[in-house]
């Protein structure tokens, strides 16, 4: 079987700007992204339908018996059994018309198109991500589904640190070569995940529901809310509540960001801090790119959403429901606008103008280069197709 996770196209601009640098599917939430679930589930290496400038980073792999799954979907046991035993040709339609899968012996360059009469209405409960503030509301039973799918027929590595306070030790769970040093780790409302080689520094305190990435970081003295999840290759510090950082990512010193949302590449500055609740309690509003106006999330709690490649200045303040783009860079006094477009440079006090492409890729390139990778003409192409839709 040969599994190609497609873009909706309706739904991927609902995603941006996350969806700008990848496929739907790559978003993490819970501890895996939607892509690793599927490939877990199914068994398999999933490959890509998605916009042309993104292909050539996420290629699709065409061949017979195809099964083509929309890549905002969560997959379940019932689901997948459901996938599996799709005829050819035939589609899994939601009861709204959403199509999550389709099996084919032909090779699409473009989200299938179900044929009415071969049409499997789905029976199974569907978590899809279709808003941008749908990431963070899913985050918490994600990572109890994937807590348990990682975790199942296998031991933790043990806490070793005297020092160290555990409370639900079996809720707990430690990959290879993962410390904790001289910190409090409460798992007693929900799961804690601690990635290959990941570390919590002394001093620290964290919630479950909490994942933290391969190699990631968590630095001394900080608190880790409930409903948190931090990709691999991260530095985290301050004080994260209900928030996710997709991976390569950077918020190490006090401030706090809660119900946020936080792509890759990104940097704070120290004294960050983000509003996550208005003080009227009534619903966050935040910027869609699908409409290019300001849309009702239906949540009371809802912080920031910021694209790949971004970075903040030091005692940055974001208004509750901001949505930043890719390759920022902001800084400067007073509270940020609501919506900051990909590839601005300034702040509220100064104006902003726009980030000048040939800096910002040297910006990334270096960025890369610090973490050991190479940032190749793949990264550069998309960042420049990017750049030029502002």
């Amino acid at each position: 079987m040969n599994l190609i996770l497609f873009d909706d196209p309706a739904i991927r601009v609902q995603l941006l700007p996350f969806t700008f640098t990848r496929p739907v599917a790559d978003i993490r939430v819970g501890i895996l992204t939607l892509a690793e679930k599927w490939g877990r589930w199914l068994q398999t290496k999933p490959s890509y339908l998605t916009e042309s400038y993104l292909q050539t980073k996420f290629p699709a792999i065409t061949g017979p018996n195809s099964l083509y799954v929309n890549g905002a979907v969560c997959p379940n046991a019932g689901l997948v059994e459901s996938i599996r035993t799709l005829p050819m040709e035939a589609s899994l339609i939601r009861a709204d018309g959403l199509l999550i899968a389709h099996r084919t012996d032909k090779a699409l360059s473009q989200m299938p198109a179900p044929d009415p009469t071969t049409t499997v209405h789905c029976e199974q409960n569907c978590t899809t991500i279709e808003q941008i503030w749908e990431i963070m509301l899913a985050n918490a039973a994600q990572i109890r589904a994937d807590f348990a799918m990682l975790t199942q027929g296998r031991t933790s590595q043990p806490i070793t640190d005297r020092f160290t306070q555990v409370y639900g030790a079996e809720n707990i769970f430690l990959e290879e070569g993962a410390t904790v040093r001289a910190s409090i780790l409460n798992a007693e409302n929900g799961p804690i995940y601690l990635g290959r080689n990941a570390q919590v520094n002394e001093g620290s305190v964290v919630i479950g529901p909490f994942a933290l990435g391969t190699e990631s970081v968590v630095q001394w003295g900080s608190r880790m809310r409930m409903n948190t999840s931090i990709g691999p290759y991260c530095k985290i510090g301050g004080e994260v509540g209900g928030s996710i950082l997709f991976g390569y990512s950077a918020k190490q010193h006090d401030g706090y960001l809660g119900n946020s949302v936080v792509g890759e590449w990104c940097n704070f500055g120290a004294n960050t801090n983000t509003s996550n609740l208005k003080n009227d309690y009534t619903n966050v509003k935040l910027h869609s790119y699908a409409t290019g106006q300001l849309e009702d999330s239906g949540q009371q709690f809802a912080g920031l959403f910021m694209g790949d490649f971004t970075r903040v200045g030091i005692s940055t303040m974001f208004n509750t429901g901001t949505v930043v783009g890719v390759n920022v860079n902001v800084f400067g006094a007073g509270f940020q606008p609501k919506h900051i477009p990909s590839f601005s440079w300034g702040g509220t006090d100064t104006g902003f103008t726009p980030y000048r492409i040939e800096k910002a890729l040297h910006v990334a390139r270096e960025a890369f280069t610090r973490r050991g990778k190479e940032f190749d003409t793949v990264e550069e192409n998309i960042l420049r197709k990017v750049g030029s839709k502002q």
